[in-house]
């Protein structure tokens, strides 16, 4: 049997043989097809499935807290594991009320639409009484508190609905300005999935038009063959953009007309540029030694930038370092001066190249909702503060204007996704770990998270049950046909939440009397009326399943009308949602909260890990980049075993690498004060001299490895705030050594 199927890395064919899946092949109509889904077969069927309910020894004999990641599992029955279960959350919610309860799931466990278990474990949650949240995402967590103060507007809207897509880019964008870069390897992915690939081929679409590309970052890889690489210091962008700030503001090349009309608070930015607050300039030569960019290089992309049709773009990873809201509030105002935004390809955009989705430009079309309905509980935590939360409950914490305190958390249920992968410092987070009485854990693999859990339910993967794939960001949609059964004793999380509703009195209110069959038509059909009521036509449910797939005509190939164009033309008619209607260079809202790493306009503020304070200990900058075999830590159990691949590869600069008298290949120690992993290195000029960079995704050691074996770079990482504003992940404000092995 050959069936298409949808993912997070896209579409692709499915060979099954005496139910199991034994090859996958690209899907016909993706220009570039991702290779993710090559290694599926091995994954679905691999000794790291969780077979049956487990539960963690110490637990279940005494409820003992302290050995988790080192204990042994007991296998019991469904009926049995489910009992014990729900007796244990109901006696939590009892004696401690939900604000006891984290309700930890990342959304990106399945493409399905039903079977999503963030929202499974949001649903059932809510129908026992709610639980503490989290706030954002660690790819964007920052950014999203930062930018509605900016432009009014929630972050991720404005990814997707404000920013130009790449047929507006290539036909009007004469320099593209890339922070961070576009990396066609992080477009592989996209949130509900990306069918059609094609990042890659827009680039080659720039290239035959002359449009000339500069990849801002560490590393030449960052963007495609073929862009200008300008090699910036990690964590000093913010500086960068300033001294061009400083050249347009001092050889008189600022559109003040679009300023005056368009934004709020230059005023009060304008003395900081030229140093006349702190006796600090921002020109070129100030920034030189801090980015190790030249001085005329900056100036001569700052008239460039003024001169021709512009477009600024910000990857997300900027914003995943210690003062992580600087370079996206800063770009924003660089736009500004520049006075091209509203106009189609110039302005600022975030995130291009970070997901798929980005660039892509459809009518309003929603996807397939299961409704997560109502939390009773409002407490909630900045998604990267999750450490802190369990190491300090009852402490006070700032976040973007509020002072809050952290819960006191008894017990955690975590589907759908893996904290021992995105967290930062995870030896820490390992000891913070063994705080809550109870943590319950729905997972297919026996993941690091699933072995530091004390009740372990064996969950099905995305082929092992029917659903609807269709993302907001792609123009597909498929039904994701069930192609073999559950592996061991597997369940979906539906009827694993029903079992445990059942057993508290909720399961009306769970489940509303129906079956994950009947759940799925009663969506679609919602679903098609509301595709009609905007003039698309799509096949009823059963035509979909005889399908498998269909696409959408709802892509807007010809230049978007952004919120930004009616804004740029009537700034009083059409203002934007920020309390002036204007762009905020200077925020009010943001000066009154008094943060001193935060402060009301854009500021230089360099972090406290970065070249400039090395030391003999830690000389190296250490960067992240998610990983370009597989999606997070996802399929890691089966790359794990392809000979070679592990431990994950380090990149080195030639000069870092013969002061340390290592060559490609060899084996090396990745260390600093919290902690140290195995790596295998690979030399190459492609990165800047004094970084290094190591792809997240390895699977977490178990507890007492000294050297975590196959590479995790969250061993090193600094589990810290980027600032009091964002609270988000500060993942790239990291100083390393490395040594042979």
């Amino acid at each position: 049997m050959t069936k298409v199927t949808s993912s997070h890395w896209g579409a692709f064919e499915v060979d099954v043989r005496d139910e199991r899946i034994v090859a996958t092949r690209p899907f016909a109509e993706d220009p570039h097809p991702s290779a993710i889904p090559d290694i599926l077969p091995q994954a679905v069927h691999h000794r790291s499935r969780v077979s049956r309910p487990s539960f963690r020894r110490g637990w279940l004999e005494s409820r003992e807290r302290t050995g988790r990641g080192g204990d042994t599992f007991v296998e019991l029955p469904w009926d049995e594991a489910l009992d014990i279960a729900a007796a244990e959350i109901d006696r939590v919610r009892k004696a401690h009320g939900n604000e006891a309860i984290f309700g930890g799931s990342y959304g990106w466990g399945s493409a399905g639409r039903f079977h999503h278990a963030q929202s499974q474990v949001h649903r059932f949650l809510n129908t026992i009484g709610g639980y503490v949240s989290s706030f954002a995402s660690y790819s964007t967590g920052c950014a999203q508190a930062i930018m509605p103060h900016v432009f009014g507007v929630p972050f991720l809207q404005l990814n997707y609905e404000h920013q130009d897509g790449w047929h507006t880019i290539a036909e009007h964008t004469e320099t593209l300005v890339m922070f961070g870069g576009v990396n066609p390897k992080n477009s592989q992915v996209s949130m509900g999935g990306v069918t059609r690939h094609e990042t890659a081929g827009w680039f080659e679409t720039f290239a035959e038009k002359g449009m000339r590309c500069v990849n801002i970052g560490p590393q030449r890889t960052d963007a495609p063959d073929g862009c200008e690489w300008m090699a910036v210091r990690p964590g000093s962008d913010t500086a960068l953009m300033l001294a061009l700030a400083y050249v347009l503001e001092t050889e008189n090349l600022v559109d003040r007309d679009f300023l005056g009309r368009c934004t709020t608070g230059y005023d009060r930015f304008r003395p900081y540029l030229l140093g006349e607050t702190d006796g600090l300039p921002k020109t070129p030569d100030w920034a030189a030694p801090l980015t190790g960019v030249a001085a005329d290089t900056v100036r001569e992309l700052a008239r460039r930038m003024a001169t021709t049709r512009t477009l600024i773009t910000v990857a997300w990873s900027l914003q995943r370092g210690e003062h992580g809201e600087q370079p996206f509030w800063m770009s924003a105002v660089l736009a500004a001066m520049l006075g091209q935004i509203g106009l189609p390809g110039g302005g600022v955009g975030y995130g291009y190249g970070a997901i798929g989705g980005v660039g892509k430009s459809f009518k309003g079309l929603r996807g397939v909702t299961f409704s997560q309905g109502q939390n009773p509980v409002t407490k909630f935590i900045p998604v990267a503060r999750a450490g802190d939360m369990l190491r300090r409950p009852g402490e006070a914490y700032d976040f973007n204007g509020r002072r809050d305190t952290y819960p006191d958390i008894r017990l955690i249920y975590w589907a759908g996704g893996n904290p021992f992968h995105h967290h930062q410092d995870l030896n820490a987070l390992h000891e913070a770990w063994q705080k809550p009485e109870t943590i319950i854990v729905n997972e297919p693999w026996w993941t690091a998270t699933a072995k530091r859990a004390d009740i372990v339910f064996p969950a099905t993967t995305p082929y092992e049950r029917e659903d609807i794939g269709r993302s907001n960001f792609d123009d597909y949609l498929f039904h994701m046909p069930q192609l073999i059964p559950p592996v061991a004793e597997a369940r979906d999380d539906y009827q694993i939440f029903a079992g445990l509703a059942e057993r508290l009195g909720k399961a009306q209110e769970f489940t509303e009397g129906r079956r994950a069959g009947e759940w799925l038509r009663v969506l679609y059909h919602a679903y098609q009326g509301m595709a009609r009521d905007e003039g698309v036509e799509v096949p009823d449910y059963e035509a979909l399943q005889e399908k498998n797939w269909v696409r959408l005509p709802i892509q807007m190939e010809g230049p978007n009308r952004t919120l930004f164009a009616p804004f740029r033309e009537d700034p009083e008619g059409a203002p934007l949602p920020t309390p002036s209607g204007k762009i905020e260079i200077f925020s009010a809202t943001i000066d009154g909260f008094g943060y001193d790493d935060c402060p009301g306009h854009p500021v230089w503020l360099p972090p406290s890990e970065w070249l400039g304070t090395a030391t003999a200990a830690a000389p190296l900058h250490l960067v992240s980049p998610q990983p370009g075999d597989k999606l997070h830590s996802q399929l890691e159990s089966a790359l794990a075993d392809v000979e070679g691949a592990r431990p994950e590869t380090i990149v080195i600069h030639p000069k870092d690498a013969a002061r340390r008298e290592i060559t490609t290949g060899d084996l090396v120690r990745v260390f600093n004060a919290r902690g140290a992993c195995r790596a295998r290195a690979r030399v190459s000029d492609d990165i800047l001299q004094g970084v290094v960079a190591l792809p997240t995704g390895a699977w977490f050691g178990d507890p007492g490895t000294n050297v975590d074996p196959d590479g995790n770079p969250n061993v090193l990482t600094r589990d810290v705030g980027t600032s009091r504003l964002g609270q988000g992940c500060s993942a790239h404000t990291t100083l390393v050594e490395i040594a042979r092995l």
